[in-house]
């Protein structure tokens, strides 16, 4: 361990469709294929936060975002991986709410943090309260 007085956080993003496990697509169609499954669907995005401490964990999180997909064409879909795929390829569910993202959806319940991928707010709080970072 190179540093094994530092703070370690880690943290990951998995997607809920209908009880299945959304992973990040791995071309194009596969980026056209997920966007048509999750059409007029509404998904559950979890994003974990674990912080380590002496290598051992000492705080974790799971934050939940409930996102509802509007109704999208196959013609505009494809035209959105088009013009987004090198950016969407690195989101699971193929899209980021600070870039184009948020015209894929009708209502978003939740932390936008967590639809980042980190349950931010959750992390500072607890990094206040151990002293880490003053209030």
């Amino acid at each position: 361990m190179k540093h094994p007085d530092r703070l370690v956080v880690g943290c990951d993003q998995v997607l809920d469709l209908n009880g299945q496990l959304v992973s990040k697509a791995e071309s194009p169609d596969d980026a056209i294929a997920l966007l048509r499954s999750m059409s007029g669907q509404k998904h559950t995005l979890l994003s974990a936060a674990v912080v380590y401490d002496d290598a051992k964990p000492v705080w974790r999180h799971i934050g939940q975002v409930r996102l509802f997909m509007r109704n999208l064409s196959d013609d505009w879909v494809g035209a959105y991986v088009d013009r987004n795929w090198d950016s969407i390829k690195h989101a699971v569910g193929c899209y980021k709410l600070e870039e184009e993202g948020p015209r894929l959806f009708t209502r978003i319940e939740g932390d936008h943090f967590n639809v980042l991928g980190l349950p931010l707010l959750e992390l500072l709080s607890y990094l206040t309260l151990r002293g880490t970072l003053r209030s």
